[in-house]
């Protein structure tokens, strides 16, 4: 098996581009090396946190159904917030990614898994797994990038609408799962010719379905359940659905905007080899800092880089590959994108209050290759370099 000094010392730079080859050799042992030792540890972290989220869930509704005492409300919407952030981000969200594949249990295989979401997870899949992780901040091809109506770099065509984002950016994180709904729904593919109406009617109806499910059962049936706690009951569980959704909201929003996050143009994509995929998810990527009960909550998407990776490794390996990743990034002389959440969070919304305006005053420069630089930004070649994927 690979030392980590052996994985992470790169070998000199030659010619034709063999840098940034190099760093994908690296990062591919990396991943050779995971794969290989998955197994029974692996197995039972998942289904650890399986039977967690299931005792939270069945812990939280139980008292909420006797919620007219107070005590009870702020157990059962304190287990049910934890169960449905659990689920939607540790769940959910990696076992859609397949992350589970390999263990061949069609429980929590990336086929039958269907999510506590308004999303479908069908339509999410082709929304997130697909077209974001291929096209990670690549303008014209990633919908991610602002999910369509956010202004997130200067490449991105200014309108007086713009104005309003930092209040349509705060707005829908109560409701960040409904939101994403919509979006996956890709109203904006029709309006562009690339997908039919008839298709766009088609998803429609599946996601009105999936999203009559979840309201029906969360706001009618539990509620109903509870009888003369009734009415507790329905605001117990709106209070969890919100927490899980404002967190889900910060968490993505952290790990996909925050200021020194790179874009790029089209025409990166033309003969992009796999060492050049790799830099631009570590550059379009960005981890938050925390302790474990912070990573697993956020479904381990605080190592968002890691994700970007290997987005199809178990979430529980991403805190040891972390430094591992990091190490590799500082033998190349790559930015390695980290911090605590706070600052994670301040950086997003002056990335979002900047491209809110017209002007590109204060909004960053662009490298070579139209790929924008953050305004902190420390000058230099071999940064300037290897920020627009050129190989020194």
């Amino acid at each position: 098996m690979p030392t980590t000094a052996a994985l992470s010392e790169p070998s000199p730079p030659t010619a034709d581009g063999d840098r940034t080859e190099q760093l994908g050799r690296e990062l591919d042992r990396l991943r050779a090396e995971i794969v290989a030792t998955r197994g029974a540890d692996d197995a039972r972290c998942i289904r650890t946190v399986i039977a967690v989220e299931r005792g939270c869930e069945a812990g939280g509704r139980a008292a909420l159904a006797v919620s007219l005492f107070p005590p009870a409300w702020i157990t059962g919407t304190t287990l049910l917030t934890v169960a449905k952030t659990l689920e939607n981000m540790e769940l959910g969200h990696n076992n859609l990614h397949g992350q589970w594949d390999w263990l061949a249990d069609p429980a929590i295989h990336s086929s039958t898994w269907e999510w506590d979401f308004a999303s479908p997870a069908d339509a999410w899949k082709r929304t997130h797994n697909h077209l974001h992780h291929t096209y990670t901040n690549v303008v014209g091809r990633d919908r991610g990038l602002g999910y369509t109506i956010l202004r997130m770099c200067a490449d991105q065509p200014w309108r007086p609408f713009h104005l309003l984002q930092p209040l349509y950016t705060a707005l829908p994180a109560p409701v960040f799962e409904w939101g994403i709904a919509l979006y996956d729904l890709e109203a904006d593919e029709v309006t562009r010719g690339r997908k039919s109406v008839r298709a766009f009617l088609r998803d429609a109806s599946r996601t009105a379905r999936k999203a009559v499910r979840q309201a029906a059962k969360d706001h009618v049936l539990f509620p109903l359940l509870a009888g003369p706690s009734a009415l507790p009951c329905l605001l117990g569980t709106l209070t969890a659905n919100t927490a899980r959704n404002v967190w889900a909201h910060t968490v993505i929003f952290c790990g996909h905007f925050p200021g020194d996050v790179r874009t790029f143009p089209e025409e990166r994509l033309a003969g992009e080899t796999r060492g050049q995929w790799y830099l631009r998810q570590i550059q379009g990527s960005a981890n938050i800092e925390g302790g474990p009960l912070l990573h697993v909550l956020t479904g381990n998407l605080s190592h968002q880089i890691e994700h970007h990776l290997y987005p199809d490794l178990p979430s529980n390996r991403y805190a040891r590959l972390a430094p591992r990743v990091r190490e590799i990034c500082a033998c190349h002389g790559l930015p390695y994108v980290t911090g605590p959440l706070w600052r994670q969070y301040a950086s997003v919304w002056g990335r979002v209050l900047r491209h809110a305006l017209p002007s590109h005053v204060g909004t960053g420069s662009r490298d070579r290759g139209g790929v924008e630089r953050a305004a902190d930004d420390a000058p230099g070649e071999a940064r300037e370099a290897w920020a627009t994927g050129a190989d020194v």
